[in-house]
């Protein structure tokens, strides 16, 4: 007797038939799989026991770019909600858990970027499993920027200022609604890989950050078989603590255009001349507002502002205003010179 449609792919078959044998004799699932998967865990279907052993599956065998793509196709379709700027921005997708250590500065950056003709946008949640750590948000919330926008508020950021806050609770909802179960896990799963490549602006380009230069080509081939989404453009580099800041000394950057590329940088020769440890704070979202100001009103000219510097000229270059790195960091300091980039963070703080 054949199982009802209903009883296909459930994840405890799934588990069963497919992916819980272990990382070395796991199959990978197919794309009808994967969809089917992803769209009973929205469903709230699975127990948590069931839903527990599935996302530790998954980890243990590595997704694959097929995987991904069709958990991240039902994510879009089902709970993700666009709103696109008139602009056309650079999607950076940071980890949404966050950073204890260093100092998060991809607002600075992006504000810098925006003041040089290139819009950003940015995203996360609050306290996102499972590091719960600081993220964007928090950068933002203690410079005074409202943050709990909905999605056409975001855009119409992005259009006004240049740079763009899309706030996970508003516009993806059912991941947002699987904080708990994620929180009970202890370890990142794949949502911690998939909610980063949401695209709630609906960007041409996406910027984002790898610990590992695989993990780069897994991406770009995911959003290769992404239905939901085509991108023209994927930049990703060596970010520090998985963010989307450029970590300093030598650093991998992986570009993809219609072919995927990858090269080295020596980030002394772009002004960064100095260890990680120059870059950490004791209060990852305070003290990085503090140099958020501090930087682009020209108060600062320390490690802090050469990084700030390079990451905006990474923007630059991934969103096409500048040809090399040294055209987009010649840009970066040109506009913080100026008082440009503080007429930005001005005009974010009014918004």
């Amino acid at each position: 007797m054949s199982e009802s449609p209903s009883e296909q792919w459930s994840l405890r078959r799934l588990m069963t038939d497919v992916v819980g044998s272990g990382y070395k004799s796991a199959d990978d699932m197919t794309r009808e799989q994967a969809r089917e998967a992803m769209t009973r865990v929205f469903a709230r279907e699975p127990d948590e026991t069931t839903l527990g052993a599935f996302w530790l599956a998954n980890r243990w065998k590595r997704n694959t770019p097929t995987e991904l793509a069709a958990f991240s196709d039902v994510m879009r379709e089902e709970s993700v909600q666009t709103a696109a700027p008139a602009c056309d921005p650079v999607d950076c997708g940071a980890n949404y858990d966050g950073k204890h250590t260093t100092a998060l500065l991809g607002v600075a950056a992006g504000l810098v970027a925006a003041a040089a003709g290139t819009p950003v946008v940015t995203h996360s949640g609050d306290r996102v499993p499972t590091q719960e750590a600081d993220a964007y948000k928090h950068v933002l919330d203690e410079l005074g920027v409202r943050t709990d926008l909905s999605p056409e508020e975001s855009a119409e950021m992005t259009d006004e200022v240049g740079f763009g806050f899309y706030y996970q609770p508003r516009f993806n909802p059912a991941v947002d609604d699987l904080y708990d179960r994620r929180a009970q896990m202890g370890v990142r799963t794949y949502l911690n890989t998939i909610e980063t490549l949401a695209n709630p602006a609906e960007a041409d380009v996406h910027l984002g950050s790898f610990y590992h230069l695989s993990l780069a080509k897994r991406i770009v081939d995911t959003f290769s078989e992404m239905e939901s989404q085509e991108l023209s453009r994927v930049i990703m580099f060596q970010g520090l603590e998985g963010y989307d800041d450029i970590r300093p000394g030598s650093t991998v950057v992986a570009e993809y255009d219609g072919e995927f590329d990858d090269f080295e940088i020596e980030t002394a020769e772009y002004g960064m001349d100095f260890e990680r440890e120059q870059l950490e704070v004791e209060d990852v979202a305070a003290d990085s507002a503090a140099i958020t100001r501090e930087v682009l009103t020209g108060e600062r000219e320390d490690a802090f502002a050469d990084a700030v510097a390079l990451n905006a000229a990474v923007r630059i270059y991934a969103g096409g205003d500048a040809e090399s790195l040294d055209g987009g960091l010649e840009r970066a300091r040109a506009v913080i010179a100026d008082g440009s980039a503080a007429d930005r963070l001005d005009a974010l703080r009014a918004f």
